[in-house]
């Protein structure tokens, strides 16, 4: 671990690297499976950078370790109810060995809290997103009886903890943790406290420790990341500080808020080609007053106009959205609008969902669910129809060119064939025919799905 001085967090100065509980466990096993959003895969490797220091080692399989932890998602009840599903299998082995910890930690930790042990017995531990510092002591408490830490801190920003990166190509980097927004439909807010930047010195030593392990691409993480200010820097001062660190080739970020996409932002991105040309814009609803009711802060008008000023400054860019069907008061009208929004965007991708009533939020207290659970289907089905085709016909256009793929590994299919990413977030498989993971080679595409283009390497 590298030594932490001089940073300043919320007005206050680490002088030293900060304290972190080290219960000295030797041999001991962990198994973390991760639901969720990228910032939780983030979490993950935090907390497996925690626990090696504390003397855990990594368990490839629930059966094989001595303590379980499930890292959860809040953002809908499908999640949770994924999440209750897997810890009620997982039970037959804490049944047939009861000194297995069993663990509950991110969102849903949060959301549910006293809950998750009365709904699950088997359950011995809960932790939320501020307290991962204090995970290898609170698995020592949970051995004797159980432990609970759900505490937000607007202090924590993890300072000086390097992660044990799972993911062999990509390195996140949690920029921010919070998120001030407060959109009605949302629990991030609650489960995950007010937005506090982590300082710029700090998330460059990471960049650099990452390339000097080898990686050459780094994801920059926030639930809003682009709102990133620790005071001294913005997010455009830290995308340039990032840009810069040798070793790194490629620069990603993921999920900006339209309102916060600043003209010093774009400028940036259009002036260095390290950063990538994909950018995810949540833009949740195609009509203006149903924005307003989600308190999104940005008007249809406004948010037309930052796609077209993005692409102006980055032709060929790549898009992709969040879209909600069926939020609260949504006419058919509103919905329609929406559908209007998608085909003249024409996002690469999309995550599309219908709305879900999350406990807690404004949207819960006030707006009554007034889109039936059948209409909301209806619509969920359409934008996900028009969006199908949308990406069909984007994909198409690639057969014939060459991209830079960087290799993340092994194909899901197809003897010798391995999978990598384009600058633009597009998946293309392709035969290895010699190159390793974590490399750089030009692909010529050949063919195109909805999810995958298809390819030969060009020597």
């Amino acid at each position: 671990m590298s030594d932490l001085l001089g940073i300043e967090l919320n007005g206050k100065t680490i002088e030293n690297e900060p304290e972190l509980s080290v219960v000295p466990v030797i041999g001991r096993r962990v198994y973390i499976e991760t639901y969720g959003c990228q910032m939780n895969v983030s979490d993950t490797e935090l907390m497996m950078g925690v626990l090696e220091r504390s003397g855990y080692q990594n368990a490839t399989a629930p059966e094989q370790a001595d303590v379980i932890v499930l890292n959860t998602c809040a953002i809908r009840d499908h999640a949770e109810e994924r999440v209750l599903g897997r810890l009620s299998q997982l039970s037959e082995i804490k049944r047939e060995r009861p000194d297995v910890i069993m663990g509950v930690s991110g969102c849903m930790a949060k959301h549910l809290a006293d809950d998750l042990m009365e709904q699950s017995p088997y359950v011995d531990l809960v932790i939320g997103p501020d307290s991962y510092r204090r995970l290898p002591e609170l698995i020592a408490e949970a051995s004797g009886d159980s432990a609970l830490d759900v505490r937000l801190d607007r202090d924590e920003g993890y300072l000086g903890l390097d992660p044990l990166r799972q993911d062999s190509t990509n390195a996140w980097i949690t920029i921010m943790r919070g998120c001030d927004k407060f959109c009605t439909f949302c629990i991030v807010p609650y489960v995950r406290g007010r937005e506090r930047s982590v300082p710029a010195d700090e998330i460059v030593r990471q960049a650099q420790v990452a390339a000097q392990e080898g990686f050459q691409e780094v994801t920059l993480l926030g639930q809003t990341v682009n709102s990133y200010t620790d005071g001294k820097y913005d997010f455009a001062d830290l995308l340039q500080m990032i840009v810069d660190v040798e070793g790194i080739r490629r620069v990603r970020f993921t999920s900006p808020h339209p309102s916060d996409f600043s003209d010093k932002v774009i400028d940036v991105m259009a002036a260095n080609d390290k950063i990538c040309r994909f950018v995810h814009l949540p833009v949740q609803s195609g009509s203006t007053s149903v924005l307003e009711a989600m308190k999104r802060s940005y008007s249809v008008e406004e948010y037309m106009a930052l796609v077209d000023k993005l692409r102006a400054a980055m032709p060929g860019l790549c898009l992709s959205t969040d879209v909600i069907a069926g939020f609260p008061g949504e006419t058919e009208m509103d919905f329609e609008a929406t559908l209007a929004l998608m085909r003249e965007v024409q996002y690469d991708s999309a995550f599309l969902f219908k709305y879900s009533e999350r406990k807690g939020t404004a949207a819960f207290k006030a707006l009554p669910d007034t889109v039936t659970e059948e209409e909301k289907g209806r619509r969920l089905d359409a934008i996900i129809s028009l969006q199908n085709a949308i990406s069909v016909e984007i994909n198409s256009g690639y057969i014939g060119r060459v991209e830079e793929v960087l290799i993340q590994g092994k194909a899901r299919k197809g003897e010798g064939m391995v999978i990598g990413k384009t600058d633009g977030f597009k998946n293309i498989v392709f035969q290895r025919d010699g190159a390793q993971d974590n490399t750089f080679v030009n692909v010529e595409i050949s063919s195109a799905t909805l999810r995958t283009l298809t390819g030969r390497i060009l020597r």
